[in-house]
């Protein structure tokens, strides 16, 4: 059974195939980490691949693999080097944005300093380096190559997409449109949390390069509606379930999908109000600035208009997946593909 455009099939199904890749997953990677040469290295990589997270990349990379009729122990390494360059990019925006909480807990940064984390992340992303050049002895020097150079192009759409978000806080930029946050939203977000998984479960199953592209509008949709429910998670979410800092964005000054809705709907003195808030660093904004802010974004009408654009997006995505899976035979594994636009956007966590 295939699910029509914008209905879903419920997100027990997903959840179980998400479990099932993340535990795969983090198994094998927190058994490749190397013993702890003290406790501020080895010991500090497991941390967050041991907190409590989804797993969607490499269940992405490794149920596109499957359901292409690929052998998903081939794909186990790349599905750990996916999830460790994911942990080392988290570990990284908690320095970059002074975030407090990550997953339930303090970040390594709030914890332990930064000079820590920095090295930390550095080490989890030499592992990842590892687990890709693992690939030579699974997989062969050329595929092996090839999805290293699909890990090098990820790694360029991601920093530069970091850049893009990075350079309107420092710029206080204003003047944004939709279109802006989509272009970064797809540099930072989409390529390496949907775009490159889905392209190496292709490269694993299929053993060809040209194969990946067909994945492309897929994952950038995708990519695009869980970016945007994380936004509004992080406006509207209850912290037990969601597991960082409720209005973090509002803290770091995060031109989100939502505030840009505010600032072309609002009044000339609400702008200048906001362009002063945004102006500030996030050491300079008080508690009650932030409230301000969140409760004009709640009151303004923008999270509903931007969640309906989210719930589009995950029509475009399940249009894109029939497309790009219509025919391979079902499974599990390609019904799991088809649900996850709708399952992103209904999400609470």
């Amino acid at each position: 059974m295939t699910a029509e455009p914008g209905v879903g099939l419920g997100p027990s199904a997903v959840e179980s195939v998400l479990a099932r890749y993340r535990d795969l997953t983090i198994a094998r990677l927190l058994s490749d980490i190397p013993d702890s040469t003290g406790d501020e290295l080895y010991s500090l990589v497991r941390d967050y691949p041991s907190r409590s997270g989804k797993g969607l990349r490499p269940a992405l990379c490794l149920a596109v693999c499957r359901a292409l009729g690929g052998d998903i122990e081939k794909a186990i390494d790349s599905a750990v080097a996916i999830e460790l360059t994911h942990n080392a990019f988290l570990i990284l925006d908690d320095v970059q944005d002074g975030s407090a909480m990550r997953r339930g807990a303090p970040t390594l940064p709030a914890e332990y300093g930064l000079g820590v984390a920095v090295n930390v992340g550095s080490a989890t992303n030499l592992l990842a380096l590892q687990h890709l050049m693992a690939n030579r002895w699974a997989l062969g020097p050329n595929l092996a190559w090839a999805i290293l150079q699909e890990s090098a192009l990820m790694m360029r759409h991601s920093l530069e997409g970091q850049a893009i978000e990075v350079g309107w806080i420092r710029t206080n930029a204003c003047d944004l449109v939709d279109d802006d946050y989509y272009r970064m939203c797809m540099k930072k977000s989409s390529w390496y949390t949907c775009i490159h998984p889905c392209r190496v479960g292709a490269l694993v199953a299929e053993g060809k390069h040209r194969a990946t592209v067909r994945f492309d509008r897929y994952g950038c949709y995708l990519g695009a509606a869980f970016q945007i429910q994380d936004d509004l998670l992080n406006l509207t979410g209850r912290y037990s379930r969601y597991g960082k800092e409720i209005s973090g964005d509002l803290w770091e000054g995060k031109r989100t999908l939502v505030l840009i809705e505010y600032m072309r709907r609002c009044t000339a003195a609400q702008r200048e109000q906001m362009q002063r808030f945004l102006g500030k660093t996030r050491a300079a904004r008080t508690e009650d600035e932030v409230q301000w802010v969140r409760d004009e974004l709640l009151a303004s009408g923008c999270v509903e208009t931007v969640r309906a654009r989210a719930r589009a997006l995950a029509d475009e995505a399940h249009r894109e997946a029939l497309k790009a899976f219509g025919d391979n035979p079902d499974s599990e594994d390609k019904q799991f593909l088809l649900d996850l636009p709708f399952y992103m956007v209904e999400r609470d966590s």
